[in-house]
């Protein structure tokens, strides 16, 4: 592959403003993807070839193929809830305890700390387990989706048990990196106070839920259209695709049970830590519980549990579509050498204290416009550690830098797989989550570049 230089960033570019003036992100990542086959093939001739080939290298990748079945399994487990209404009796039940909006929301936010083990399962599991209750109380989707979304990643980082900090700590273990008790582990852990980002997402969240930060874009729009008529969605959404919109009609003196919901969410939380955060484990014994215990108490016939199921997994469908798309983009981005790229143009700018404020600017801005974040801490912490230790700075400084930046990227990547999970979630579009959040995590995002500023000097 040759080196495109700054052409690199020109599909990147074709997605966001796409999205953004279309509101379509299925259209956008095509429009992206032919875009990059266009520069990649060298020419119109071989771009319907390249762009096949990416997708192919797309579905080749075992992260992606995980993730079908863990997008698939969450399927089933959503439908399963809903045609056995049981996300109604929770609803109903958790409504005898939350009446205000700041408790609906903070319950949003107390939901997503609990279930710190994975963004995926966070992203998806408390959209899908607050959006009744929240509907009720006409917060804005988009409102919920943002409190979902920006708590997923960052509480994922703060919390040394989760699936992120058991990767990062093996990137600081292979540099050599290691905590007071010898492991990367350990060094992951020192590094945690030094993640801003993840601390400041938290703390914005938890101010704008108070109503100290006020409402800003989209969710400021979405809060008066919801006040005004009742219509949570986003503008221009076709309620007639959202089958979980309905309202269902409690029978008179019938009483709430939470149980149908809480013991295959139980279930998968617990098997998932038990399987050492295999969320894909955990989401089966979740779906596997659900189908038992609702065929015991015949809340289904088996013919509705094998069709939840299966409608299930075809409501997802448009995730599926939109995973393969990104997975395709972030190959072709490889190719391109996106990441070469933007490295080259910020390396001579990494030096001495203004290094970790720069690695956390250049690892937001590569996750924002990459959709990659695991990959990308992957590709920079052997790069900055080295750099690091050259230049007497704190190798744990500028690695909770790398972090912070992942987490970043998470937040507000229109096709990461954050976005994408927490959308289908919550029932709203990739972009709007994302126009949703970018205001309250760019308030973060640039507190946690001062911060790393003031730090370079101190450290």
């Amino acid at each position: 592959m040759g080196d495109y230089g700054i052409i690199s960033i020109v599909p990147v570019l074709t997605i966001l403003v796409v999205a953004v003036s279309t509101k379509r992100t299925l259209f956008a990542m095509v429009c992206g993807i032919s875009v990059a086959a266009l520069i990649l093939a060298g020419g119109i001739r071989g771009i319907v070839g390249t762009w096949f080939n990416y997708v192919y290298v797309s579905m080749a990748n075992e992260t992606l193929q995980w993730l079908i079945l863990v997008v698939a399994m969450f399927g089933m487990l959503i439908m399963l809830f809903e045609r056995s209404n049981a996300v109604l009796d929770f609803g109903r039940w958790a409504g005898k305890y939350i009446k205000t909006k700041k408790q609906a929301l903070m319950g949003t936010f107390m939901l997503g700390v609990i279930i710190f083990l994975d963004d995926y399962l966070n992203n998806l599991a408390v959209g899908t387990t607050m959006k009744g209750i929240t509907d009720k109380l006409r917060i804005p989707r988009t409102q919920l989706a943002y409190v979902v979304n920006s708590v997923a990643a960052p509480v994922c980082i703060l919390i040394p048990l989760s699936s992120w900090a058991v990767f990062f700590g093996a990137l600081l273990e292979n540099e050599g990196i290691l905590g007071a008790d010898g492991t990367g582990l350990g060094a992951y852990v020192s590094a945690i106070p030094l993640t801003f980002y993840g601390w400041l997402a938290i703390l914005v969240v938890l101010l704008q839920i108070y109503g100290i930060i006020p409402k800003m874009g989209p969710i400021k729009k979405d809060t008066l259209n919801a006040e005004l008529t009742g219509d949570v969605f986003p503008a221009g959404t076709d309620l007639s695709l959202m089958h979980a919109v309905e309202p269902h009609k409690a029978e008179d003196g019938q009483k709430a049970k939470p149980i149908a919901f809480l013991v295959p969410l139980a279930v998968m939380i617990a098997v998932t830590i038990y399987s050492g955060t295999d969320v894909l484990t955990g989401a089966f014994a979740g779906v596997v519980t659900a189908v038992v215990l609702y065929a015991l108490t015949k809340r289904l016939t088996v013919k509705e549990l094998l069709t939840s199921c299966y409608d299930g997994v075809l409501s997802m469908g448009f995730v599926l579509v939109l995973s393969v798309l990104a997975f395709a983009m972030q190959a072709a981005n490889a190719d391109l050498m996106l990441a070469e790229y933007v490295i080259g143009v910020t390396e001579p700018i990494m030096k001495g204290a203004f290094l970790p404020v720069t690695v956390f600017i250049v690892c937001a801005v590569y996750a924002y416009t990459t959709g990659c974040f695991w990959d990308l801490a992957a590709i920079i912490i052997p790069i900055v550690v080295p750099l690091a230790l050259a230049m007497n700075v704190d190798p744990i400084l500028v690695s909770a830098a790398v972090f912070s930046g992942a987490a970043f990227g998470s937040n507000t990547c229109l096709y990461g797989d954050g976005i994408i999970l927490c959308s289908q979630g919550c029932q709203i579009k990739a972009v709007e989550l994302m126009l949703a959040t970018l205001p309250y995590a760019l308030i973060a995002g640039g507190g946690s570049a001062i911060l790393y500023l003031v730090a370079g000097f101190i450290f």
